[in-house]
């Protein structure tokens, strides 16, 4: 998050830039912005300490009936032995299933593992709708590698793809020019090349990223980082709300739209709330072209009985 002035926290990033480093946590099923936590720009990715903290915040979000099987994904920055024995821990609590997919940084084991593997451990990669993913195949190191210290039930999967035109390859990688990745689960069962499609969905984060930086959280209005601070937890509720009227109000283009649009389509509509005939009246122009959308919109959200 860069700051264009001298704010209370702002400082250099390791992306080379200058201001904020946030950590937050979104639901996938929903869109929603369970948690965020504003930090320095110096703050490290993987500090754990941030990690438990959002993470719990952002599992406490979760209504309790919703709570009790729930799938963990991150980025490499999370996959620290602090964190995955606090997630193994939650898996281990009666009643409660809690499975992770975090990325796993590729070191001179995981490279020695990579060169061991056979031919015929690798498997292709598909994609989201299942089908086979041209260039890309899968397989699982767990049993080539030593991990002592890390939780029981814990697997590493790893995944080669040819890289893009321009790409930057490590020295291992340009030996036999793939692209490596890996990810940590403990998920037991389940075809591998599922799970490998499952942890890549966690790309989505970075749209729902874009969309809070687009309701608020890429513009922070104080010099004080208490006030930021509280900005966010206000941007939160904004991108909350965004997602709760798109699922609930909501179809067709409208219900898929970013926050860039639905504020030119609906959010910035000239319309007015009257009342009349002991009813509420939403007037909106007859020539706006979302104003059929708008109104069924409207209707949905007030058909919704109130909280018993």
């Amino acid at each position: 998050m860069i700051a264009h002035s001298d704010k209370e926290g702002a400082a250099a990033t390791y992306k080379h830039s200058y201001g904020f480093h946030p950590i937050l946590v979104t639901c996938d099923n929903t869109a929603e912005l369970l948690a965020v936590k504003l930090r320095p720009g110096n703050a490290g990715a993987n500090t754990a300490a941030d990690h438990l903290d959002v993470l719990a915040q952002a599992i406490a979000q979760v209504p309790a009936q919703h709570r009790r099987h729930l799938l963990i994904r991150g980025d490499s920055a999370a996959a620290t032995h602090a964190v995955l024995d606090w997630l193994h821990e939650q898996d281990s609590k009666r009643g409660r299933r809690v499975e992770y997919s975090l990325g796993w940084s590729i070191g001179e084991t995981e490279r020695a593992a990579i060169t061991a593997l056979p031919a015929e451990a690798w498997s292709p990669a598909i994609d989201a709708d299942g089908g086979v993913r041209d260039g890309a195949a899968v397989a699982e190191l767990t049993g080539l590698l030593p991990l002592p210290g890390w939780p029981a039930g814990m697997r590493v999967i790893v995944r080669r793809e040819r890289p893009h035109p321009g790409a930057q390859l490590t020295l291992f990688e340009h030996r036999d020019g793939w692209r490596y990745t890996a990810f940590v689960t403990n998920t037991p069962t389940g075809v591998l090349q599922w799970l490998e499609a499952r942890h890549r969905a966690h790309a989505r984060v970075e749209d729902r990223i874009r969309c809070a930086k687009d309701t608020g959280l890429g513009r922070l209005p104080s010099r004080e980082f208490a006030i930021n601070a509280a900005w966010c937890t206000a941007a939160a509720i904004a991108v909350d709300l965004i997602a709760w009227l798109q699922l609930i109000g909501l179809n067709g283009d409208l219900a898929k739209a970013e926050p860039k649009r639905l504020r030119y389509r609906i959010l910035h509509t000239a319309a007015r709330l009257v009342h009349g005939q002991r009813r509420r009246w939403l007037r909106i122009p007859a020539t706006w072209p979302w104003a059929a959308q708008i109104t069924t919109a409207f209707n949905r959200i007030t058909a919704i009985p109130a909280p018993g």
